[in-house]
């Protein structure tokens, strides 16, 4: 549970600094887009981070419940699966939510900058977009979070960031001085 912790508080961690070095370089594109990128993924941390504390809680719950006699066990259980569905919620709605959308402002803004391959930047629109749509889905209990189709509906997404990392590794991008106007052309 502890290492569980660790790599999600690190996580956010990295979440937060792609979003803080991100911001400066959408920002020449349009301060308005530039700003929801940023409040909508740094929301998206918060509820990350949250997480975190359920993850703790559902720790300090365990080690209660191996001290407690088995008497109580039943309101140990109870609470733990609160714990873990409260945990769920932040993390595949609470988070995914936020982050989608600020996922759809980067891509957008990354289109219209032509900063990485457009074929890149469309596949991170359609990508966030499906993953708006299992949020959504998830939330009306569709389905579950085990269920094939969520996996499958948040497949692009992650495909997209590995390739959109390995692209800004590889080649990166070299933000050129462009000055935009208040459309979002190239002046």
């Amino acid at each position: 549970m502890l290492v569980a912790t660790f790599f999600q508080a690190a996580m956010a961690v990295v979440y937060v600094m792609i979003t803080v070095f991100m911001y400066p370089i959408i920002k020449q594109y349009n301060k308005t887009l530039a700003a929801g990128y940023f409040g909508f993924r740094i929301i998206g941390a918060g509820f990350l981070f949250a997480g975190i504390g359920a993850l703790l809680l559902l720790l300090w719950l365990s080690q209660s419940f191996a001290a407690a006699s088995q008497a109580n066990s039943s309101y140990f259980e109870i609470i733990a699966e609160l714990l873990r569905q409260g945990r769920d919620i932040l993390n595949h709605i609470g988070m995914i939510l936020p982050w989608s959308i600020g996922g759809l402002i980067l891509y957008f803004c990354l289109y219209k900058m032509r900063l990485v391959p457009r074929w890149l930047s469309i596949w991170g629109i359609v990508g966030c977009t499906l993953t708006l749509v299992a949020t959504f889905i998830l939330m009306l209990n569709i389905i579950t979070l085990m269920n094939p189709v969520y996996f499958i509906l948040n497949a692009p997404i992650a495909l997209c960031e590995l390739l959109l990392a390995i692209f800004l590794i590889v080649r990166g991008f070299h933000p050129i001085e462009r000055k935009f106007n208040e459309n979002g052309d190239t002046i």
